[in-house]
């Protein structure tokens, strides 16, 4: 897995606080806009199957598809790819005293949850990019 982009692009969405305050519930701006966390088993698409493509709740960028979204069992939604290599960013936290790999929204630089890898999973990537519910919305296919 590729560690955290050293220069990050500017976000193609750029709102004051204020102004993702008004667009955003206190919860979402608290997980997008502050990198919190949902509580484990909570969100409206863990365990979800529709068929669609997950956008960003801040922005409306296309993040991730149904087909790449996988049952990890962990507590929220699990996807093993992004829709595209350039949907989102990956930056390195060293919060809570250890190392991940945080995912935010390559458009607007929300926060949607970390990648990991090497945990066995039986997917094509070995990744589990494992993201708040709260910071997706699911489009469903027609």
């Amino acid at each position: 897995m590729a560690d955290a982009v050293p220069t990050e692009p500017a976000p193609k969405v750029s709102l004051s606080d204020d102004e993702w305050r008004t667009r955003l519930t206190p919860a979402e701006y608290a997980v997008l806009r502050q990198a919190g966390t949902e509580r484990p088993f909570v969100g409206e698409y863990t365990d979800t199957e529709t068929e669609g493509v997950y956008e960003c709740r801040a922005c409306g960028a296309e993040l991730f598809r149904s087909t790449e979204k996988f049952h990890s069992h962990c507590g929220w939604p699990s996807f093993f790819d992004p829709a595209s290599s350039d949907a989102v960013i990956l930056r390195s936290d060293t919060s809570l005293g250890m190392r991940r790999v945080e995912v935010v929204c390559a458009s607007c630089h929300s926060h949607l949850g970390h990648v990991f890898e090497g945990e066995g999973y039986p997917t094509p990537t070995d990744q589990r990019y494992c993201i708040n519910s709260i910071s997706l919305r699911l489009v469903p296919k027609d």
